[in-house]
């Protein structure tokens, strides 16, 4: 039996932290759970108290996906978190979602990580509706958020509700579309409220916005523009056609206000999602790529049909073993079923599979494209796998995750636990990507890596509290790099001869500074065949083992292109492992005479401080080696954006909650690699030798 697909809705949440998201999602379960006999979602304040404290943090905890329903339509819901370390779960999240609601603080407004959030899902097209939530509180302006949105975020908001009451007066909102108050008491009950005529004193205010709303919505529509200009009425279920076609197309986004913790506006947000967000069949479908990466031309069609195509984007650990969570984009997917990972070429067996139903699981025989489902016990699958049909293997674009910039060397506290950091810590990096760990050759230490401070952190959290781990934490090492400067010419003659068969293989070579961002690239343009083409091969082998040690400090060097130009051989003595070692030895003997130099990852940092303070907080990340680019005064307070070195920025959050009393907030993410000044630069080669000598 196929399903109908237009009855279903795969949306995410996604806000900056303390946004109030979670509470967002608690709400939509709740109201949805009394719709549906799926038994209540946990009420009672034991469990919004455990997620004040888990909010403190800014991590979430519904689990990653769950199903409800709300007037015949199947919502799938993806909690996403709202902290900056953890961008690399909502990019995730939205490659799977088809829409998305955007939560904004009604007093906090646009904040740093709602603008990366945001720029995130305008990158991977996902249509979305606007929720200003928090209404209710000191300092709340839906007006003034909705500004923000147009001038901070460069977005079209549609405004489809205005509040009623501001801060504690807040009591509803008018739906503008049909001009109706939507009013509820105190007692706190979402079912409770009364549709009344809109309030004397917003008449006027309310139809101006219609007027915009209905002039915005035809737009998507000649032949209904042609109408209205001629004065017609429009009906409502034209202009919700139009509303709809213009939010997938991302020309605007539908506007509400309210308050979830009051529970109060919730519902015309599910209508929202109901009316305008697409369903999966009416979203551009997914390119399906090779094994080698390169688009193949097909895609992945939203049909039962079809050959299987999936992928699974977040892994989580709970008492029924490892969940997998998995977008099913094309084809079905039943218990019992052999897949293909694309990833590790490696072959499995559907087990079981899962349903969530808000805090329940449903056992389900099998799935089809266009559902999100939980895979129980799958082996080697990481998020970002595409799980496919092995007869009919296709690799849909894979996810690409940043390279970690921080890295910090563990050990376990208690004696004797290093098997168990050893299975924790192989979990961890099966469910976050942007997670490694590596063992140092040299002092047979743990290095975990990640993407900043806060992100180490929250996993050292999760080892004690998750795993039952405690470890003692290194100091922080920056993930530097090496590069060159100057072009060398160069030429290096390896030679053995003792005894039996010698060793002979000569090189003449050009290294060069790449462009930036270029990585290793070899070429040979040797003519003639002084080095014959066989041989190649293993000239570019030498120096690609060779550049993940550098010559200053022992960092990976990037941006070298290593061209060779000549060279000789001798029929005889001459083997591809004597081009190889001629490569190795060549690259020690050149790189030292191109001017290398050490490069620092460079954070792009978004500071958002009041602004009495804002002398002291430019003035400390001047003192960081910061270059400051922008500076926006808001009405909350002022917005900084610098470029900042991270070796600069730890404990940065400590020292600005100093500085602003508490009041200010930061988000940083790795934006590129730029030279160090000489007198850093040698400081870190100093340490890494260091570092060499007490190993």
């Amino acid at each position: 039996m196929e399903k109908d697909l237009t009855r279903y809705r795969n949306i995410g949440i996604f806000a900056h932290v303390d946004a109030g998201k979670t509470t967002t999602t608690e709400r939509i379960l709740k109201l949805t759970g009394r719709i549906h006999k799926l038994g209540e979602v946990h009420e009672g304040e034991s469990t919004m108290d455990f997620m004040e404290q888990e909010a403190e943090r800014g991590i979430t905890i519904q689990s990653a996906a769950t199903s409800c329903f709300w007037k015949d339509h199947q919502l799938n819901v993806i909690d996403t978190p709202g902290h900056v370390d953890f961008t690399i779960e909502v990019y995730r999240s939205l490659k799977v979602l088809d829409g998305g609601i955007g939560v904004f603080c009604g007093s906090g407004g646009v904040e740093p990580q709602s603008e990366t959030n945001w720029r995130y899902a305008n990158d991977s097209k996902v249509a979305r509706l606007i929720y200003i939530n928090k209404l209710d509180r000191t300092g709340a302006d839906f007006y003034r958020v909705v500004k923000q949105v147009e001038t901070v975020l460069g977005a079209k908001p549609l405004v489809m509700t205005l509040p009623i009451g501001t801060e504690n007066d807040f009591v509803g909102v008018v739906d503008i579309l049909t001009e109706k108050a939507y009013i509820w008491d105190d007692s706190g009950d979402p079912e409770k409220y009364q549709i009344t005529d809109i309030p004397a004193d917003m008449v006027d205010d309310v139809a101006t916005y219609r007027e915009m709303l209905i002039e915005t919505a035809v737009e998507q529509d000649d032949d209904l523009m042609e109408k209205y200009l001629e004065g017609e009425e429009i009906g409502i279920d034209d202009i919700k056609r139009c509303i709809r076609a213009g939010t997938r197309k991302l020309d605007f986004f539908p506007t509400y206000g309210g308050s979830s913790f009051k529970n109060k506006g919730v519902q015309l947000v599910l209508d929202a999602v109901v009316d305008y967000l697409p369903n999966p069949k009416e979203v551009p479908p997914q390119p399906e790529v090779d094994l080698d990466g390169e688009e193949t031309g097909n895609y992945a069609i939203v049909d039962p049909q079809a050959p299987l195509r999936a992928l699974a984007f977040k892994i989580m650990d709970d008492r029924f073993g490892a969940l997998t969570f998995t977008r099913i984009y094309s084809g079905t997917l039943s218990k019992g079923d052999t897949i293909l990972n694309t990833a590790t070429g490696k072959t499995e067996r559907i087990g079981r599979l899962v349903e969530m139903h808000a805090d329940s699981r449903e056992e389900i025989e099998s799935a089809q494209a266009g559902d999100i489902v939980a895979i129980v016990g799958m082996k080697n699958v990481q998020t970002g796998h595409t799980l496919c049909d092995p007869k009919n293997p296709a690799t849909l674009e894979p996810m690409v995750f940043p390279d970690p910039v921080i890295s910090i060397a563990i050990k376990p506290k208690k004696k004797g636990m290093d098997e168990k950091l050893g299975m924790a810590l192989s979990k961890m990096v099966q469910e976050d990507p942007s997670f490694q760990v590596e063992t140092d050759e040299e002092s047979g230490e743990t290095i975990i890596k990640g993407m900043g401070e806060l992100h180490l952190d929250i996993k050292m959290d999760i080892l004690k509290r998750t795993h039952g781990v405690e470890v003692e934490m290194g100091k922080p090492q920056v993930a530097y790099r090496e590069s060159i400067t100057q072009q060398v010419s160069d030429t290096y003659v390896h030679k053995k001869q003792s005894g039996g068969s010698g060793q002979y293989a000569k090189i003449d070579y050009i290294v060069e500074p790449g462009e930036p961002g270029s990585g290793f690239q070899f070429e040979s343009k040797v003519t003639g065949g002084n080095v014959p083409r066989e041989y190649w091969p293993a000239v570019q082998k030498g120096f690609d083992q060779s550049v993940v040690k550098g010559v200053l400090a022992g960092y990976p060097v990037v941006d070298l292109k290593v061209t060779l130009t000549d060279g000789g051989f001798h029929p005889v003595d001459s083997s591809a492992i004597a081009f190889e070692i001629a490569a190795k030895a060549g690259y020690r003997q050149s790189l030292p005479k191109a001017k290398p130099q050490i490069l620092e990852p460079i954070m792009a940092v978004d500071v958002f401080t009041p602004e009495d303070h804002m002398g002291d907080v430019i003035g400390d990340l001047n003192r960081r080696r910061g270059m400051i680019k922008s500076q926006e005064t808001g009405p909350m307070g002022v917005r900084v954006k610098a470029d900042v070195p991270l070796s600069e920025m730890f404990g940065y959050i400590g020292d600005l909650r100093t500085m602003t009393s508490g009041r200010g907030q930061f988000s940083m993410v790795f934006d590129h690699y730029a030279p160090c000044p000489t007198n850093v630069a040698e400081e870190v080669i100093k340490e890494a030798k260091e570092r060499q000598a007490a190993a």
